[in-house]
C-alpha cells in the first residue's frame, strides 16, 4: 500500500504534470508513492474511470487540460470524492489572458502541434540544402515542388522560401552542356515549376553577381547571345516536361513562392 497515489491526467503527454508530481513528492522523503500518468484524456468516460480507481486510494489528482468542461468535472469529482485536485493550467492562464486581453483558443495538444511543425520546417529546410541545384537527382523523386531554370532564376532562396511553408523542394539547373536527369522526365509533371525570365533582364542580373564576385562583367556568363541560348533550351526541355512555367523577370521571390502554393493548394489540396 502507498502512502500517497499520486494521478496526473493530461489532454497532452502529461509531462509537465509528471515533472510538478515528482518534484512535490520529492519534499517528502520517507513518502512510499507512485506516480500514475494518464496522457491525451480527451472524454470524460475516461475521466470517469480513472477518478474511480483514485477514490480507492489515499491520491491526489494533478491535472493539465485547456477544456473548462473537463477541468470543471474532475473537480467536482474529485470534490465529491475527497480526492485533492491540482489543476496546473488555471493560473497561467488567467495571468496571460489578464496581460494580454485575450481569451485562450482551448485547443488541446496545441504544443505538440507546433512541436510538429517546426520540425517539419527543420526537415524541409535541411531537404532544400541537401537537393539544392541538382546536387542529387534523387531528390527529385522525393520532393513535393521540383524547380527547374537557368542559373540565377532564383531558384535556391525560392526552395528556401517554400521549405518555410513547410514543402520539400529539390531545384535542378537548366544547361545546355548538361544532359537532364531522367528522373525529372519521371517525375509527375504537376509538381515541376519551369522558372523562365527576359533576356535582357537576366543579363543585368549576371552581371550584378559577377561585380559582387569581384569577376569581369565580359563574360559568356553575362553574354546575351549566351543567356537567349540557355533560355531557348531552358524552354524546349519545360515544354518536354509538360510542367508549369512561371517567368520570374519581375517577380520578388515571395510573388513566385505564393504562386507557386496556390497552385499546389489547388492540385494537391490534401496535402496541406
Amino acid at each position: 500500500m502507498y502512502d500517497i497515489s499520486i494521478f496526473v491526467l493530461s489532454d497532452s503527454i502529461g509531462e509537465t504534470g509528471g515533472k510538478i508530481a515528482r518534484a512535490t513528492v520529492a519534499q517528502y522523503p520517507h513518502a512510499n508513492y507512485e506516480i500514475k500518468r494518464y496522457p491525451y484524456i480527451l472524454d470524460k468516460g475516461r475521466i470517469s474511470a480513472i477518478l474511480d480507481e483514485a477514490k480507492q486510494l489515499r491520491s491526489v489528482i494533478i491535472f493539465s487540460t485547456v477544456v473548462e468542461e473537463h477541468a470543471k468535472f474532475i473537480e467536482e469529482e474529485g470534490e465529491k470524492f475527497g480526492i485533492p485536485t491540482v489543476n496546473i493550467m488555471r493560473e497561467p492562464l488567467a495571468a496571460f489572458s489578464k496581460v494580454m486581453g485575450e481569451k485562450p483558443v482551448r485547443e488541446s495538444g496545441i504544443v505538440r502541434k507546433m512541436d510538429e511543425t517546426y520540425f517539419q520546417k527543420v526537415d524541409a529546410i535541411e531537404f532544400a540544402v541537401k537537393y539544392d541545384d541538382g546536387k542529387d537527382p534523387r531528390g527529385i523523386r522525393k520532393a513535393d515542388i521540383c524547380l527547374v531554370g537557368i542559373s540565377r532564376t532564383s531558384k535556391t532562396p525560392l526552395s528556401m522560401y517554400l521549405a518555410n511553408k513547410n514543402y520539400l523542394v529539390a531545384n535542378v539547373p537548366l544547361v545546355p552542356e548538361v544532359p537532364v536527369s531522367d528522373e525529372l522526365f519521371a517525375k509527375d509533371k504537376m509538381r515541376i515549376f519551369g522558372l523562365t525570365t527576359n533576356a535582357k533582364v537576366m543579363m543585368h542580373i549576371r552581371e550584378e553577381r559577377l561585380r559582387a564576385l569581384g569577376l569581369p562583367t565580359a563574360a559568356a556568363y553575362s553574354e546575351l547571345g549566351r543567356i537567349e541560348q540557355e533560355i531557348e533550351y531552358a524552354e524546349t526541355i519545360m515544354k518536354k516536361l509538360g510542367c508549369t512555367t512561371i517567368d520570374v523577370s519581375n517577380k520578388a521571390i515571395e510573388e513566385t513562392a505564393e504562386l507557386i502554393m496556390e497552385i499546389m493548394r489547388e492540385r494537391f489540396p490534401y496535402d496541406s
